[in-house]
């Protein structure tokens, strides 16, 4: 394995720590914007119906990649205009 791939790996976990955190500020917001609650639903919850818990499933997966792979290409390219080496 390379020296800049061990090297990136714990900026990595770090980037992905951030990105979590990120996206779920993003994803609140985006739901408070379309008009909902302030929280999305939970699976389980009896006062939600089958539409309204889907959606807020699908639309929190979208916001998490979109984030995750902005911070992580973001991170990468970091990584290679201060080493020379793209990390992957």
């Amino acid at each position: 394995m390379k020296a800049s791939k061990v090297a990136y790996r714990p900026v990595g976990m770090a980037l992905g720590a951030l990105s979590g955190v990120i996206a779920g500020a993003v994803f609140k917001q985006v739901w408070k914007k379309l008009g909902h609650d302030d929280d999305a639903p939970y699976a389980t919850d009896p006062d939600r119906g089958w539409r309204e818990v889907l959606t807020a499933s699908a639309l929190q997966g979208a916001v998490f990649a979109g984030v995750k792979a902005a911070v992580d290409r973001a991170g990468a390219t970091a990584v290679q205009r201060v080493t020379g080496t793209w990390p992957g």
